[in-house]
């Protein structure tokens, strides 16, 4: 069962794909919409078969000639269409944690919203690929009590569902209460246990109980008592506990909204959520924003970057 835009092609041949990306990327000039067209219509699975049959086929490497033959954002986004789906978050997080300056923007991105099982499938592929531990190469890079949420979400504890105990969920968002709004400074300890251990059933009652009790939405107390790294962490786990495609469709409307275009966080949801909820992100995206998805990336982008993408997106929602 999903919820993707992007979903198996049938009738499926691999070797006929790879004929066809080999005559586009053949000789001088390229065939960018031959490209576009196979590698968006495929899903994850069927794009490695045919990068083998690629290999087999020609001894050529897909992704180099990928990368020789097309250039810039487009070039980014079919080269992260055939990077495998279980890579494709150790790949990410490896590069924000990389070198001179780390991308807090990422490791939020991803360790608010993916589900307990998936964050220890991060930490597995991670170890494996690159040989290093994903906890300690974070805790190297990140500080104070962003870097302790941090931990605690790639802990991947959290509370499985369940029957929910009201009493708790009183007691829970009282001591946010005392924790937020009723104590000079913030005691951003109550906030990361509870927020990063409590089952999703659990704390979207507490966000009830909350607002309840203080008249303010949670959101509206971490936004006042916190700053920087730690309320954009803060922020987007309570949005991803509220619902995940509301959060992305966020991300990806910021992404695009205001001068110039976040790419990297477009290319990167859209290419990570296009077999798993892009559906509902684009439902949420058209309540929430007044327009479709599809209208904004139609006016964001351009070029064979901006088909691809449109064709990612699968459909307008009027």
């Amino acid at each position: 069962y999903t919820r993707g835009t992007v979903t198996a092609f049938s009738p499926f041949d691999a070797r006929a794909d790879a004929e066809a990306l080999r005559k586009a990327m053949k000789g001088m000039g390229t065939d960018e919409e031959t490209v576009l067209k196979i590698l968006t219509s495929r899903n994850n699975a069927q794009r490695q078969e045919i990068a083998s049959a690629f290999k087999t086929l020609f001894g050529r490497d897909l992704v180099d000639d990928l990368k020789s033959e097309l250039t810039g954002k487009f070039e980014t986004l079919m080269v992260s269409l055939m990077r495998p789906t279980y890579i494709f978050d150790a790949h990410a997080l490896k590069h924000a944690i990389k070198g001179a300056g780390t991308n807090e923007k990422v490791l939020t991105e991803i360790l608010a919203s993916r589900t307990p099982e998936e964050v220890r499938n991060i930490k597995q592929v991670y170890l494996q690929e690159y040989e290093a531990n994903l906890e300690d190469k974070i805790t190297g890079e990140t500080s104070g009590y962003f870097q302790r949420l941090l931990v605690v979400l790639l802990q991947a504890n959290r509370d499985p569902d369940g029957r929910v105990d009201e009493g708790l969920v009183e007691q829970d968002a009282q001591v946010l209460f005392r924790a937020g709004e009723l104590k000079w400074g913030t005691d951003e300890e109550k906030f990361i246990t509870i927020l990063g251990t409590r089952s999703v059933s659990h704390l979207r009652r507490v966000f009830d109980k909350y607002m309840t009790i203080s008249g303010f939405q949670i959101e509206e107390t971490i936004d006042r008592e916190t700053s920087g790294d730690l309320e954009k962490l803060l922020l987007a786990v309570v949005k991803c506990i509220r619902s995940v495609p509301a959060y992305f469709a966020e991300t990806l409307y910021y992404s695009m909204k205001g001068a110039g275009t976040d790419d990297d966080t477009l290319i990167r949801v859209m290419v990570s959520r296009s077999e798993i909820d892009l559906l509902d992100i684009r439902r949420e995206f058209r309540k929430n924003f007044a327009k479709s998805l599809h209208q904004m990336i139609q006016k964001d982008t351009s070029g064979d970057y901006r088909k691809a993408l449109l064709l990612l997106c699968g459909g307008d929602d009027e």
